[in-house]
């Protein structure tokens, strides 16, 4: 006969919410200085070929903005100076030849943004983003460079403010990028998605992504995974929904994909399928990380009749080491053995929790148990440990403290 009743599922507050797992999307990468420098070497071969064919590709066909784009007789020697240092991977050299242009009322706009234009990349291989960013600026507002680099520099910019986290600065930019240049680049079109998604603008980001991808020929898995999870956010679970079952159906090796679908499942209150797929994930050894161990036994928690499963995770992640034997696990276990019924379990898991807690209701709770099962030199021991570390109700401490024996 049960003496304190604590059969409230309330209690497995231990049991963590899925999470969606897609990566950043369309941000500017970190690279290595050999990337950058083979990225350098590249540039330069694509420049001399396309000099030798003629004129270069159009980026931005629809944009109007007109630039002369021509350095001056007096800046050119400098131009080249600084040119040739930045590809010798002189990046300090370089910025402080361009910060000289750029400081000479002599020379045109067109020399002062292309030296900007230098100092930024300079600043972004030496992963000096704020200097990148302050320099990505001055070459737009010089207003002096062709299209391309106009553009490029202006679409780098929102790229960096976004990676910074600065989500309004991004979308400001990025507006003004398509609102100039007329652009429909899905690829370009997923960074402002992503900018409005961080913003928790998710009607607008679910509008933008979906034309991204509905106009690319092949959208990446990232990009879907995106508007996924922005419908998830915005409360449209039949949407993301069908988007995770379609993403994880056509990436079915995909574990991130997999991981969403079950996440999304979670969301939705489908707990039996987002099981399900954790456990052919389970089965395959590819829940490799405690993130995932806790996603599933949380998922199982939240079920009726589901603590056997739920154990049987536990100790697995525990046994593999892949589980941290922390409070929540521990704790987990507890709960989970006690609604099954199988309380020596439960007060081997509760004496490992009690410690770790932050407080003495898992003291409590081991107390109660042991009092439940006539222990009650131990029970009166683990109320005392409570009433130390302190609990909402010291009352109930008192009542077993006060039992008879020793």
């Amino acid at each position: 006969m049960n003496k304190f009743s604590f059969r409230n599922r309330s209690v497995l507050a231990a049991a963590i919410g899925a999470v969606l797992v897609f990566g950043t999307v369309s941000q500017v990468e970190a690279q290595t200085a050999q990337d950058r420098a083979e990225q350098r070497r590249a540039r330069n071969a694509d420049k001399q070929q396309g000099a030798s064919k003629g004129k270069a590709a159009v980026d931005y066909p629809e944009a109007t903005r007109k630039a002369e784009a021509k350095a001056s007789s007096k800046a050119s020697p400098k131009l080249q100076k600084m040119v040739d240092l930045y590809d010798d991977d002189k990046a300090q050299e370089a910025i402080a030849a361009a910060n000289e242009i750029i400081a000479n009322p002599a020379f045109n706009a067109y020399d002062h943004a292309f030296a900007a234009q230098i100092a930024a990349q300079a600043s972004y291989d030496n992963d000096d983003a704020a200097a990148a960013k302050k320099y990505l600026q001055q070459a737009i507002d010089f207003d002096g460079l062709d299209n391309n680099s106009h553009f490029g520099a202006m679409y780098m910019l929102a790229q960096l403010q976004l990676q910074d986290d600065q989500y309004a600065e991004s979308l400001k930019t990025l507006d003004r990028f398509f609102a100039e240049t007329k652009s429909t680049k899905p690829e370009q079109l997923v960074v402002k998605g992503n900018a409005l998604y961080r913003l928790e603008r998710y009607p607008e980001a679910a509008t933008v992504l979906k034309q991204a991808i509905d106009a690319s020929p092949d959208p990446k898995p990232e990009w879907q995974q995106l508007l996924m999870a922005t419908y998830a956010e915005s409360g449209n679970a039949a949407e993301a929904t069908r988007m995770a079952e379609a993403v994880a159906a056509k990436n079915p090796n995909d574990k991130r994909a997999q991981m969403n679908l079950a996440a999304v499942y979670q969301q939705a209150d489908m707990l039996d399928k987002s099981a399900a797929v954790l456990e052919k994930l389970r089965a395959a050894g590819q829940l490799t990380d405690d993130r995932e161990y806790r996603q599933l036994y949380a998922t199982y928690l939240n079920m009726d009749g589901r603590e056997k499963d739920a154990i049987g995770v536990i100790n697995e992640g525990l046994q593999k080491g892949i589980l941290k034997p922390d409070y929540q696990a521990y704790v987990a276990l507890a709960q989970a053995n006690y609604f099954a019924d199988q309380f020596g379990p439960a007060i081997d898991a509760y004496k490992k929790a009690a410690p770790l807690a932050p407080d003495g209701e898992t003291y409590l709770n081991l107390a109660r148990v042991l009092w439940q099962e006539d222990r009650i030199p131990e029970a009166k021991e683990a109320a005392k440990q409570a009433v130390a570390k302190g609990v909402k109700k010291p009352e109930d401490a008192k009542k077993i403290l006060a039992l008879p024996g020793k």
